[in-house]
Formats: structure tokens, sequence, C-alpha cells
């Protein structure tokens, strides 16, 4: 805990965002410093509450409590090795978490929760300009050879994890670039890139190699994951969601994944036309976002910061309410309405609307029809006097992901997959085919980064297990690494 009655004394108090004007000129991440005395007040109102379910709430069964109370203290170094001792990468999930903890948290039964999320990415910055964040080669190897197939947050998570145990680990990424999701799916004004270069090279200078453009059952094949004694499958859930209506195969409709990964490319100084990319800008433009999510928002986001003429978010589900519903009681996680940034931005948004027709000229499109809709029990209702016509020269697919891309791999190497398509595991996060493991996305399908990291740390306990023959790695919200 922090205060006993930091509760009592303090409001929850999150950093100021920069202006609209000023973050709209650029890519920068959306907010303010935060002064550490502000700081040191938000970890005080951590209440003596006997059992913090903040750390149920969180995916990595983070020791919140004593991270805070250390934080409120001033001891930031034994806050920095409480952390990274259930969390390998807390810069990112301190940025883009959506924090269950703190929906989680006991004082959010009676008062806005602790700000868990603040504090934690505070903690690693702080620890990284002290240098105490180092390169954490392993005390021995074992002479084994990890395979981890994906560079996002559960490949990540895993290779990490694996290396830790003393295995040499090999991660291999069809991309250009190290990173998955992180790297091309979130926009600098959420995650800037050297908070992930930063990371990707203390990783490597611990001993993993990274090989990109290795499209495994592609441009890598399949057969040369024989030479290493186990495999870890991190390739998440990519395959994106369609919205197959009247009009689909006109030009300017995309999916909101390849327009997000060209502007970060662009901000990583790629010469599009050079890689023969035909770009997708805003620019000028009547934008329609399908989508009401975290996928959604960032597209609103980047559409305004090339210079839309008009935003408009579309959700098919109704609107979320204010506060938390009946039937998501604390300490669940509540379906309410959340304002991000991007939304604060600019544009409009509209729940129960459901997108029937793209309308175009020329091959391109220039506007879309919806119809007004209503659940009712799993049934969804249409309104057909409802019809809307809307401009649009861009519209944009974010309606989710329907699971990884597993042709190229479960086939060749004869892993099942599950009644969803993702890649199927026993409760030790091992598939069908001995060795080889699954984690993430790519297993459980479209979801948080937090879960992802928790995932791939659980499959690396199983896979050094397997190779071991017994468990060394620690398990969820379990204290220090065990050193061989």
């Amino acid at each position: 805990m922090g205060k006993t009655t930091g509760f009592i004394e303090y409001q929850r108090e999150l950093p100021a965002y920069r202006s609209v004007g000023d973050r709209l000129q650029d890519w920068r991440e959306v907010y303010e410093p935060f002064a550490e005395e502000s700081l040191r007040h938000q970890a005080a109102r951590c209440m003596d509450c006997g059992i913090p379910f903040c750390q149920s709430g969180c995916p990595l069964g983070n020791v919140i409590p004593d991270w805070n109370d250390l934080v409120y203290q001033g001891d930031w170094k034994a806050a920095y090795q409480r952390l990274t001792a259930t969390n390998n990468f807390p810069e990112f999930t301190g940025r883009i978490c959506p924090a269950p903890c703190e929906t989680a948290c006991v004082l959010g039964i009676i008062d806005d929760p602790v700000t868990i999320e603040q504090i934690e990415q505070e903690i690693i910055e702080y620890a990284f300009r002290e240098g105490w964040v180092k390169p954490q080669q392993p005390a021995r190897r074992t002479g084994k050879q990890v395979a981890v197939i994906g560079s996002g947050p559960a490949g990540l998570a895993a290779a990490d994890q694996m290396n830790q145990a003393g295995h040499r680990v090999t991660v291999l990424e069809r991309d250009d670039r190290i990173g998955g999701l992180l790297r091309y799916g979130i926009p600098d004004f959420k995650l800037e890139k050297w908070v992930l270069d930063r990371r990707l090279d203390l990783l490597k200078k611990s001993g993993i190699q990274f090989i990109t453009r290795a499209n495994v059952g592609g441009s890598y094949a399949c057969s040369r994951l024989q030479e290493f004694d186990a495999v870890i499958i991190c390739t998440g859930a990519t395959k994106p969601r369609n919205l197959p209506v009247r009009g689909r195969k006109l030009t300017g409709i995309h999916y909101a994944f390849d327009y997000l990964r060209q502007q970060n490319k662009l901000n990583l100084g790629d010469d599009l036309c050079r890689e023969n990319i035909h770009q997708i800008n805003a620019a000028g433009k009547h934008v329609i976002v399908i989508g009401g999510g975290d996928t959604g928002s960032d597209c609103v986001g980047t559409a305004n910061r090339q210079g839309a003429k008009s935003v408009t978010q579309f959700e098919l589900l109704p609107t979320p309410p204010d506060e938390r519903p009946d039937h998501q009681p604390w300490p669940y996680y509540p379906m309410v309405l959340r304002t991000s940034s991007s939304h604060q931005e600019g544009g409009d948004r509209h729940w129960s609307i459901m997108t029937k027709e793209f309308m175009g000229k020329h091959g391109q499109v220039k506007s879309l029809k919806t119809v007004r809709t209503e659940f009712k029990g799993q049934k969804i209702i249409e309104h057909p006097d409802t019809h809307q016509d809307w401009p649009a020269d861009l519209v944009l697919l974010a309606i989710g992901y329907s699971g990884p891309e597993s042709d190229g791999i479960a086939d060749p190497l004869g892993i099942k997959l599950d009644r969803r398509s993702n890649f199927k595991t026993d409760h030790q996060y091992q598939t069908n085919m001995p060795g080889i493991f699954a984690a993430g996305d790519a297993r459980r399908g479209q979801s948080l980064v937090v879960w992802a990291i928790s995932e791939g740390r659980e499959a690396a306990r199983h896979a050094d297990a397997y190779l071991s023959g017994f468990i060394a790695l620690p398990t969820k919200g379990v204290g220090d690494l065990p050193r061989r």
C-alpha cells in the first residue's frame, strides 16, 4: 500500500495532454511530462485493501501494491525490480494497456481507482534514466536451440524468458523490421518507436538473434525448424475481418492495419514509392472508420494528423453506458463509454450503425449507405426507415481479426487448429506436435498486448520445462527469476 490516508488526501490525477493543435502537427506521444511529486501522491492513494484485486485483474499478475508503496517511499530501484519480476516490457504496457488492473482496484468501488498504468510507466522510465536497465545475459547456456516465430509482444516475451533460462533463441520475423504489432500496428502517438528500439537493443545484447524477412512456411521453409529443439509460435491474429457488402471491391476501401502500417513506415523514413506501395492518405478526404474499438480510434487519430476533411466512426453495437452496468460488477472489466485522445482531436462517432452498401464513381468509393440497428437478444434488427448516405472518399475497416494466418505453418507441421482457427494447444501451451508451442493471439485469438506478454511468458515456462525436465521459470506474480 501507499500512505494510510493517501486515498482520502489525494485525488486521481494523470499527465496533461499536449494541446490538440500541437499534437496534430506531429506523431509524438500525446502526454506532457508528469512531475515526480505528483506521481508519488498517486502511489500514496494505494490503500490497505487487504485483498489486492488489481493483481487478479492484471493478466501478468503484477504485484502492484508492492511497487506502489515503494514509489511512495521513494525507493525507485526496488520498485523497478518488483515491477520487472513479472513484466518484461512495462514501457509497452505502461503506454498502451487498457489497464484492467485499474477497473479491479478496490478503491474504484468508492472513488476513482489508483493510476496504476501511469505509475508503471514512470517506474520503468526512471530506471532507464538511472541506467538500471541492462542486458540480461544468462549465467550459463544449456546448449538448446529455440525458435520463436513472430516478434510481437508475445514473441518478444517468450524469447526474453527462454534466453534468460539459458537457451539460444532465434526470433523469426516475416516483416522487414522487428516488433510485429508494436512496430506497425500501433501509431507513434501512442508508442513512439524509439521505445521499442531501445528494448530490442537490450534483447540483442542479451544474446537473442533476430532474423527479418523470414516468412516461415514461405521464404523460410518449415523444414528448417528441425534445426531447433523447441519452437514457439507467436504469429498473432493477423487475418482481418472483411465486410462483404455490395461495392466492397471499390478503390479506397482498406483494412485498418494496412493503413496504420503505411504511416508507421513513413514515420520510419521508408519510401513507399520505391517499395511499389500505393500510399493510403486521408488528406482532404471524407474518411469513414468502421469499427469502434482501439484500432478504429488509432485510425481516427492518424486521419486527423494526415489532414482529413472529415472523420466519422461507426460502431455496430449500441452506445455504451457512462457508468459500470449491473451485469459487469466490480472487479470485472466494464464495457463503458471511453473517449480516447484521438476522439478528442476531432471527428464524429455513431453507434448502432450497420453499413449496407458502398457506392462509387469510376471504380472509386464516394459514399456508403447505412441503416440503424437494434439488438434483441442475439439478433440484430434493422430499421428500414433509417437508411442514410454518407460521403466517403476513404473507408477503413477496423472490425477486428478472425485468427492467425496459419496455412503456411499448420499444414506443413501437422498442427491442429481449434474451432476458431487458432493454433490448438493443451494447458501447457503445447500443440499436438511435441516440442512446438503457441502463445498470444495466435493461440487465444485477438486480445490485449498485456495478454500477449503473459502468454509468451507462460509458453516459455512450459517450453523450458519440456527442454529441461523441470520448471524453473516463474509463473504469474512470482518473484525474481531463479538463476541456474
